[in-house]
């Protein structure tokens, strides 16, 4: 079976920042670490205010799982419940990955991109042949890129396609080479038929030392 993966991404502009990221760093991710199956436990940040969160999972079924359901869903924390209702969803995404098909975000990586979309059912082939024969392969060779992958929605959730790409910097999608490789005629041909895109960069999460440690 295919790796699996979980994106979570929010607007926490309306939450308080101290405790959002307290629950992340000291609940959230340290209760997925503990869940056999999670391979990778991720946090990104970007402007203004958004936290982006991926999880790379041996297979997408181990959000069935036991040991998941105990701390997920109805399951939730209180403080998962509070934090979650005070921020504003962008999007959940669960899927498969599909190309090129069994491999987990590096560690070394300083920004990532995901873009995530829905396409015109009658484009559909034309899109995917696009992404698996050209698209991918493209950017996967731009300097700086560490690894480029797709995934496929396993749920019934607000996108079926996902791109997640990996960087040494922020400023890749910036450098020609990049844009080199999106601007050719195929892309420019199904373009017209993206829906629902959401594209977030992001740079890897640091934590930052509370205010009373930095005074100590």
């Amino acid at each position: 079976m295919a790796q699996g993966i979980l994106i979570a991404s929010f607007d926490y502009s309306t939450a308080a920042e101290d405790e959002f990221n307290d629950w992340y760093d000291l609940e959230h991710i340290p209760e997925r670490q503990r869940v056999p199956g999670f391979l990778t436990c991720q946090r990104w940040v970007g402007d203004p205010k958004v936290a982006l969160a991926t999880y790379d999972l041996k297979t997408i079924d181990v959000l069935k799982s036991a040991p998941y359901k105990a701390i997920a869903y109805e399951n939730l924390s209180v403080w998962s419940k509070r934090v979650t209702a005070k921020a504003k969803r962008i999007m959940r995404f669960e899927g498969e990955q599909t190309v090129p098909g069994e491999q987990i975000g590096p560690n070394d990586a300083v920004a990532v991109l995901i873009n995530a979309m829905n396409v015109d059912p009658a484009h559909e082939a034309d899109f995917n042949a696009w992404y698996d024969q050209e698209h991918i392969p493209l950017l996967s060779k731009v300097p700086g890129c560490l690894i480029a992958r797709r995934f496929r929605a396993t749920d019934k959730g607000t996108h079926k396609y996902v791109a997640l790409y990996h960087f040494a910097s922020a400023d890749v999608p910036d450098k020609p080479e990049w844009k080199k490789a999106v601007e050719t005629p195929w892309t420019a041909r199904l373009r017209p038929h993206f829906k629902d895109r959401v594209r977030l960069l992001c740079r890897r999460y640091v934590r930052q030392a509370s205010a009373g440690a930095r005074a100590a």
